[in-house]
């Protein structure tokens, strides 16, 4: 997986003190797992190092995800690979495929305007006009998006589910060189990751979508961990609002709690696509948004 390519403008943290910047290096300790093909990655007088880059809410962009592990150890996928409807560009997603991109505006639009019930009105008989049930015609669009997506994931791949993500279609696309994770934890490079993937519940509905007391038990049967991996960000105002949406996103306190009783080296997740902060300090806990790799097309890097 090591050798060519560049992460494209991404982060790597900084030597002095651990700060995410452009272009330094975390002085921590650790030793590479895992490399790929091509020539060594450093001299015999120089220490191994370990590169990961992370990625979340995918939406779709199969083309830029096949070079998203280009010159690292590992890739780390935080969720939301499905591309339902794009609200940047209204003619994408499996929305405007089935119903039109006047209809996606619509809808669009009302859920901006955070006028849900409207949405869910317009969405049923939009639905009801089909030939085919509802989650057939779904399920279907989702297992070609998922098809094309898991077939371009690099070993090792570590990826946990996002709000808008079906798990149950997960083990037909996975193939080995992906582990799937949620609530669950792996070391990458002498450093332990911990992942809780889903979202909270929300006006919207979307497919993933959990209780706070399941979601806070997956959060505690990490413990500790260096790096906090999550599809939703800590339960933080700067973190949570939406610039262009305009609204606030649902983040979770028990990631939050989790940051202030463990501590962990970095808190890494998506989900929010225009966040006010896009990343800070909780602590002594650097949080930072990942995403969105929909539009950025560019992975967040860590090197140590």
């Amino acid at each position: 997986m090591r050798g060519g390519g560049n992460s494209g403008g991404s982060d790597v943290p900084d030597a002095s003190d651990g700060r995410v910047t452009s272009g330094g290096r975390d002085g921590g300790g650790g030793q590479g797992a895992t490399s790929g093909p091509g020539a060594p990655r450093t001299s015999a007088a120089d220490p191994v190092r370990t590169r990961v880059h992370v990625v979340s809410d995918v939406h779709g962009n199969a083309r830029d995800l096949a070079t998203a592990g280009e010159g690292a150890d590992a890739l780390i996928c935080l969720g939301d690979l499905v591309l339902f409807l794009d609200y940047a560009d209204h003619s994408r997603g499996i929305f405007p495929d089935l119903f039109g991109e006047e209809n996606a505006d619509r809808l669009v639009a009302l859920r901006t305007a955070r006028r849900f019930d409207e949405a869910r009105d317009l969405g049923r008989r939009l639905w009801a006009g089909l030939d085919t049930d509802r989650d057939t015609a779904i399920e279907s669009a989702v297992r070609r998006q998922y098809a094309a997506l898991f077939a371009v994931f690099p070993t090792p791949t570590y990826a946990t589910y996002g709000n808008v993500d079906i798990p149950a279609l997960w083990p037909e696309f996975a193939g080995p060189g992906t582990t799937v994770l949620d609530g669950e934890r792996v070391e990458i490079g002498g450093r332990v990751f911990g992942f809780v993937g889903g979202g909270l519940r929300t006006p919207m509905r979307t497919p993933y979508e959990i209780s706070d007391e399941e979601y806070a038990a997956k959060v505690e049967r990490l413990g500790d961990v260096d790096v906090l991996c999550s599809h939703i960000p800590p339960d933080v105002p700067e973190l949570t609002y939406d610039t262009v949406a305009r609204r606030f996103e649902r983040g979770s306190r028990a990631l939050l709690d989790a940051v202030h009783r463990t501590k962990p080296r970095y808190a890494l997740f998506g989900h929010v696509h225009q966040p006010l902060a896009p990343r800070m300090r909780v602590g002594s806990t650097e949080c930072v948004n990942v995403g969105h790799f929909a539009s950025t097309g560019r992975p967040w890097a860590m090197e140590w």
